[in-house]
C-alpha cells in the first residue's frame, strides 16, 4: 500500500496545501535505485537531497507572475524499499507510476540514476499511444546494454524506443559511442537529437516540432547541465547547457504539447554543495510548473 510523508516534510515543505480541493495533483515519487552506476555513485540520496533542498525554494515564479504551487496539490510518497535485482525494482516503480495516473494524478520520479525511466515511463506507453520522450541528457544512452546489464543507465532511452511507436526528442548530447550510431541512424525518423555543441544554432520552433500536439513525457538526467553548475553527479560533461538554455525549451515545449509525466534523475549529492541539490529541485519545481502556460 502506498503512503505518503507528512505535508510539511514533502516536496516544497508546504505547511498546508495552497490549491484548493479538485485542483490537479501532482505526485512526487522518491526512488533512489543505484544498481549500474559506472563512475561516480550517490544516486540513491538524490531523492532526499532533492525534497530536502525544495524547503528553501521561492514559490513565486517571476515568469508566471504568481505562485503555480497555488494551482495544483502536491503529494509525496514515502520511498519504498527498492528490490536488489533491477528488473524487480522497474517493476515496483511501473507500478508505482500506474497508481498515480489511475488516481488522476501527475507522476513525477525523483531518481536515482537513469535507469529509473523506462520503469517510470511503462505505464504511460500504454495509455499514451502517441506518447514522445523529450530528453535531457549529456548521453545519448543508445547503448542495448552496458557492463553486461540491459537495463543500465547508459541503456535508459534505448530500452524506452524498445517500443516502436515511441519518439524522443533528446537535447544536449554531447557524447555518444561508436555502438550506440547504427541504433540511432536506423531511427533517425523518431530519435531527434539537438547536440551540445550546435546550441549557439538551435531554434526553439524546430527543436519542439515533434512534440506538438502530443503528450510528452519529460526525463532530465542532471548531467545534461554543464558540469561547472552540475558536478554532483555521476558521469559530469563539460560542454553542456545552462539554466537560461533550459528554461525556454520546457515553456516552449509545455505550449506546444501536454506534459503527462516526469522524472529527474542522476544528482548524485556532494557532502556541503547544497546549490547542485537546489538546482535539481528547483528544476522539479518548474517543470511542474511548466505545465501551467
Amino acid at each position: 500500500m502506498t503512503t505518503f510523508m507528512p505535508l510539511r516534510e514533502g516536496f516544497l515543505g508546504l505547511d498546508e496545501q495552497l490549491a484548493p480541493p479538485g485542483a490537479p495533483v501532482v505526485r512526487v515519487i522518491p526512488f533512489g535505485l543505484e544498481a549500474t552506476v559506472s563512475y561516480g555513485g550517490g544516486t540513491h540520496a538524490g531523492p532526499a537531497a532533492m525534497i530536502a533542498a525544495s524547503h528553501e525554494i521561492e514559490l513565486f515564479d517571476e515568469d508566471l507572475w504568481r505562485e503555480p504551487v497555488a494551482e495544483f496539490r502536491i503529494e509525496t510518497v514515502t520511498e519504498p524499499e527498492i528490490p536488489a535485482k533491477i528488473e524487480d525494482a522497474l517493476d515496483m516503480l511501473a507500478a508505482l507510476t500506474a497508481e498515480a495516473l489511475d488516481d488522476g494524478a501527475f507522476p513525477f520520479v525523483f531518481g536515482g540514476e537513469h535507469s529509473i525511466t523506462p520503469g517510470a515511463i511503462r505505464p504511460f506507453l500504454d495509455r499514451f499511444p502517441d506518447l514522445v520522450l523529450l530528453h535531457f541528457d549529456a548521453h545519448a544512452d543508445l547503448r542495448d546494454g552496458y557492463d553486461g546489464a540491459r537495463f543500465s543507465h547508459a541503456a535508459a532511452i534505448r530500452r524506452c524506443l524498445d517500443v516502436p511507436a515511441l519518439a524522443t526528442v533528446s537535447i544536449g548530447i554531447r557524447s555518444i559511442s561508436a555502438e550506440e550510431i547504427p541504433f540511432y541512424e536506423a531511427n533517425r525518423d523518431r530519435i531527434h537529437i539537438h547536440w551540445a555543441k550546435d546550441k549557439a544554432d538551435w531554434r526553439l520552433d524546430e527543436i519542439v516540432a515533434p512534440l506538438a500536439g502530443r503528450p510528452v513525457y519529460v526525463t532530465f538526467d542532471v548531467d545534461g547541465f554543464d558540469a561547472s553548475l552540475m558536478p554532483a553527479t555521476g558521469t559530469p560533461e563539460p560542454g553542456g547547457l545552462f539554466w537560461d538554455d533550459v528554461m525556454p525549451i520546457l515553456k516552449h515545449a509545455a505550449e506546444v504539447g501536454t506534459f503527462v509525466g516526469a522524472d529527474v534523475n542522476e544528482l548524485a549529492p556532494i557532502p556541503g554543495l547544497h546549490a547542485a541539490d537546489f538546482v535539481a529541485a528547483k528544476l522539479a519545481y518548474k517543470i511542474m510548473s511548466a505545465r501551467l502556460y
